[in-house]
């Protein structure tokens, strides 16, 4: 089994490629390749807002300290607030409200899922080695 400090290493660098995967995808245009590949998914834009914010919550929130995971909580929906902006200057994109609001719901569901799951059994004995 991994050390506690690994497997928390490895979440944390999880969620960077996971900030950075939703930066790009937020301000690549609708007709590159990799969008037009997850229309092909047939999701609504709002749960796909939904779920890459509660997975920007959710990772840190499983094994972050709380000062952290607030923090984290919080640069998350700035980050919709401001990559929505960067759609609305960029040209190619659109800026909704809506979008922002998914986002918010996400970390809110990321952060409803993450703190308790924390506080499980198995997680404290795989993230904290309790």
């Amino acid at each position: 089994m991994a050390h506690p400090a690994q497997v928390r290493q490895l979440l944390r660098n999880l969620w960077y490629i996971a900030i950075g995967v939703v930066v790009v995808a937020s301000l690549l245009p609708s007709s590159s390749f990799p969008m037009r590949a997850l229309d092909r998914l047939h999701l609504s834009d709002k749960l796909e807002h939904f779920i890459a914010y509660a997975v920007l919550a959710f990772l840190p929130a499983i094994h972050e300290r709380k000062g952290f995971i607030a923090g984290a909580a919080i640069g998350a929906l700035a980050l919709g607030v401001a990559l929505e902006y960067g759609q609305l200057f960029s040209g190619w994109r659109d800026f909704e409200f809506r979008d922002m609001v998914a986002d918010a719901v996400g970390v809110c569901f990321g952060l409803a899922a993450g703190i308790p799951l924390r506080a499980t059994e198995v997680a404290r004995s795989v993230l904290f080695g309790e």
